[in-house]
């Protein structure tokens, strides 16, 4: 099913008024402003850490800081959109005022929160449902006018690792993006990257064919983003806890820059940026 679409890729984005070339990877850095989320040496809790955690991945090569409020791990805690407004508001401000060069992204899949974080001072929507879990989802990214990150899972971060199945698994992922970026183009929405969703309703197994099969999404010419960093799918292959999970997701990130990936979003952003400048080299090396 893959094609040779890289030459035809859209690799660029208008963000903040200004256009994001993506023909080199970029890496996105995660900002959890949670108490639960997976890797406990992610989370921040306070506006000072918030900014120092930012201005390290700024001086490190980050391209975007993604802020997200609301823990998708599995049997995450649902919380309430207030709470999550909360958490989020004054970190995305703080950001903005204090990095006002910084491409701020939210992790959200609530329209409310998408919308009032876009005030504050975020530039991207990421949203883990694409849209399946807010149905005025869409119409706002529309209404906004800002680059749409979604991401294919099934179900809710509670129920999305009950026993996950599939008849046809990269099937089954390009036939959903091919519906949902079909709905947004239709509302004039411009710029998406889509996210496979590892680690999201899949299993181990899963993660790695979606990841094996991973050039076939360059069919929708769009940018892919990927997510690995320290998570399940690394700790259980090597019996191993997150915080030594670096290493492996180092190896995960590279095949996916061999197989299309157009941003990194991790937890280390120095490693990832070593990581594209490595992939980089070796794709534009001539002997």
């Amino acid at each position: 099913m893959a094609k040779d679409t890289f030459l035809n890729r859209k690799v660029t984005l208008n963000c903040k008024g200004k256009l994001i070339d993506l023909s080199s990877p970029a890496v996105m850095a995660i900002l959890n402003v949670t108490p639960d989320s997976f890797y406990g040496n992610s989370r921040i809790n306070t506006v000072d850490e918030a900014l120092k955690a930012t201005e390290k991945f700024i001086n490190e090569g980050a391209t975007f800081i993604d802020v997200g409020a609301y823990s998708s791990r599995p049997g995450a805690v649902d919380i309430s959109v207030d709470e999550e407004l909360n958490r989020s508001i004054p970190i995305v401000q703080a950001i903005a005022k204090e990095f006002p060069d910084t491409l701020i992204s939210i992790d959200t899949f609530r329209a409310k929160v998408a919308e009032e974080c876009k005030t504050a001072g975020a530039h991207i929507i990421n949203d883990i449902s694409a849209g399946s879990l807010d149905k005025d989802m869409f119409d706002t990214v529309a209404k906004l006018q800002v680059p749409y990150i979604m991401m294919h899972m099934k179900g809710t971060p509670q129920t999305m690792q009950h026993e996950p199945t599939y008849q046809n698994l990269t099937l089954e992922v390009i036939i959903y993006f091919t519906e949902k970026i079909a709905a947004l183009k239709k509302l004039g929405v411009k710029d998406i990257i889509i996210d496979p969703g590892f680690g999201f309703a899949k299993t181990i197994d899963h993660n790695y064919e979606l990841l094996q099969k991973m050039a076939d999404l360059n069919i929708f010419e769009l940018p892919i983003l990927v997510g690995f960093s320290r998570k399940s799918m690394i700790t259980k292959v090597l019996d191993i806890k997150n915080e030594d999970a670096l290493n492996g997701t180092t190896v995960l990130n590279t095949i996916a820059l061999q197989k299309g990936a157009a941003i990194l979003r991790v937890h280390d952003v120095k490693a990832s940026i070593e990581c594209i400048k490595l992939s980089e080299k070796v794709k534009f090396a001539y002997f």
